[in-house]
């Protein structure tokens, strides 16, 4: 098989697994979560608007607003880098790209941490997403300017032995899960 075919096949099975973890989840998976970002009261992030089967951050995105700067990703184009608007709880949004809401009026900062959503993760901060290279060319460009921590988000079932990655894979720092934090 080609590394395209072998992440193919990797991103059917991460999500037949995140598919099965979100139907079985119970409230409060972001507990863990909220606990990390306590540790960055004040510095800029980055969250997510969850779609489809994501592991939902609204609950801890929500308790970082109340410190400091919270933002979420705005596509700007295809082959481009991510942007990110500040996000208030509540604040009105509107439709953007793939089904995920961005704020109604665009007030963009640069994140010190994002929060990443992911279809796969392995032990060692390797990610999947759904493979349109947004969050590499994000994580590339940021890490560029400044240290920049990037926590994946999953649910524990979302966690491959290995995956098929190539040098363009930007690395987690840390991956928080319903049950776990790995790496630093």
């Amino acid at each position: 098989m080609t590394l395209a075919e072998d992440k193919a096949a990797a991103r059917r099975a991460g999500l037949a697994r995140r598919e099965a973890a979100h139907a079985a989840a119970v409230p409060g998976a972001a507990v863990r979560l909220s606990d990390v970002l306590a540790g960055y009261r004040g510095v800029p992030l980055a969250g997510y608007m969850p779609i489809r089967t994501e592991i939902d951050p609204l609950a801890a995105m929500a308790e970082a607003a109340a410190h400091g700067p919270v933002g979420v990703p705005v596509i700007a184009g295809r082959d481009q880098p991510l942007r990110f608007s500040r996000w208030e709880p509540d604040a009105p949004l509107r439709d953007g790209p793939f089904g995920a809401r961005v704020p109604l009026v665009d007030d963009f900062l640069d994140p010190e941490i994002l929060i990443v959503p992911l279809v796969a993760f392995d032990a060692v901060g390797g990610r999947l997403g759904y493979g349109g290279g947004f969050y590499d060319r994000t994580l590339e460009r940021l890490r560029r300017r400044r240290p920049t921590l990037a926590i994946g988000f999953a649910y524990d079932a979302q966690q491959a032995d290995a995956l098929p990655l190539e040098p363009t894979d930007q690395p987690l720092d840390m991956i928080v899960t319903e049950s776990r934090v790995i790496g630093r």
